[in-house]
């Protein structure tokens, strides 16, 4: 290549999360319980932050940390003493576009990254926010290949583009659909996703319109693990993967599809066949159907996923029970099965904060007696094959 390899970024919720992308990435973002376009991301808080961040610098990755909510008067005391904690944490950087966290982040002597919020979609607005203290600016995810290589071309700022994840209807996520009909802003982390919903579309008339599915306003996960090389050529320093509410299998995928796919393109042994092996494994986790989103052009109909609910994946989860108790020497756990049974020989994945565990089942035992299978309601034992945690959730894997 001719250009330098990428940053590869992952979104991580959780130490588990940070695990299992550890491996594959050069830096994660994250938030914490307030200010965060991810509100249910609650896992990393003001008194662990610091705990946190000294885990992902013994990981050997760079911790970023997104604080691009709207910021409202009554916020201004917190924000300062969330920078403040950012800073004696040693946060490499904050995501950030609201002025007032931008202006305590340079107060604080934190580096600055321009969140896509900001909607960055030209060269002469990356170089405001350099003049302003920013290092980087995560590009408006409304810009084509072009426009890209035109903004390279004029400023040496780093740029940063997502990859990989959920797009939003709305320009660069600044959507008012959520507020509008509940009173839950997106733009405060608190989306309900009213564009993920089932809706109908009434005429004129009032009669009701034909169309070829029911989510109407869904659009597909953005995915250019096929246009890598495109994108290193544009110029682009760093490549980020959207997920921060994901569990820790899709980050282990992702992250290592696209950490593969750079380091081909460094040895140059990239290919479009490859590209298609990567999306299909990708495709096993949870996703929304794929598109390039807006790289190649304005997306059609194409970009939308009407037929598909929120997950198209044909691998699902589904929630079977809770642990209760590790044992340490018989390396087994005490799993009350709260939402469904389990068979020995199923596929499970055990997953919390600090937790992400995919085996088979090998064995179960209900008091002293081993059966085959155990159903919802029982309590039992199992077989597990590394640590788990009390309140580690138990969800049984299997293809649709």
């Amino acid at each position: 290549m001719s250009r330098p390899i990428p940053e590869l970024v992952a979104g991580v919720r959780n130490p588990a999360t940070l695990s299992v992308c550890k491996d594959h990435v050069d830096a994660v973002y994250f938030s914490i319980d307030r200010f965060s376009l991810r509100a249910r991301a609650r896992d990393i808080t003001l008194d662990n932050l610091d705990t946190f961040v000294e885990q992902v610098k013994d990981s050997g990755l760079k911790a970023y940390l997104a604080v691009n909510t709207v910021i409202y008067p009554e916020d201004l005391p917190a924000v300062d003493a969330v920078m403040e904690t950012a800073a004696s944490a040693g946060v490499d950087a904050v995501i950030a576009w609201d002025p007032a966290v931008i202006n305590k982040s340079v107060e604080c002597g934190l580096d600055l990254h321009i969140s896509t919020q900001a909607n960055v979609s030209n060269w002469q607005a990356a170089e405001f926010y350099r003049k302003l203290g920013a290092s980087r600016v995560i590009l408006s995810r409304e810009l084509t290949l072009g426009q890209i290589k035109d903004i390279r071309q004029h400023t040496d700022m780093e740029l940063e583009v997502f990859v990989h994840g959920a797009m939003c209807q709305a320009v660069s996520g600044r959507c008012y659909l959520s507020a509008y009909l509940l009173g839950r802003s997106g733009n405060c982390g608190d989306c309900t996703q009213p564009c993920r919903w089932q809706w109908t579309l009434h005429g004129e008339n009032g009669g009701l319109v034909e169309l070829g599915g029911k989510y109407l306003l869904s659009a597909r996960d953005l995915c250019m693990i096929e246009y890598v090389p495109e994108l290193i050529d544009a110029g682009v320093d760093a490549f980020k993967i959207e997920g921060r509410l994901r569990n820790p299998g899709y980050a282990a995928v992702v992250s290592r599809c696209y950490r593969e796919a750079l380091d081909c393109c460094l040895d140059g042994s990239f290919t479009r066949e490859r590209a298609q092996q990567w999306k299909e494994q990708m495709a096993a986790v949870y996703n929304r159907g794929f598109s390039t989103g807006f790289y190649f052009g304005v997306p059609g109909p194409d970009g939308l996923a009407v037929e598909k609910d929120m997950n198209a994946s044909s691998v699902r989860r589904q929630a079977v029970g809770v642990v209760q108790n590790y044992f340490v020497k018989q390396g087994a756990a005490a799993v009350r099965l709260m939402e469904g049974g389990l068979a020995v020989g199923d596929n499970i994945v055990i997953e919390g904060t600090s937790t992400y565990l995919e085996q088979e089942v090998e064995s179960l035992m209900i008091g002293v007696d081993l059966v085959q299978e155990a159903g919802k309601g029982q309590d039992v034992g199992m077989k597990v094959a590394d640590r788990v945690r009390e309140n580690d959730r138990v969800f049984r894997v299997e293809r649709i």
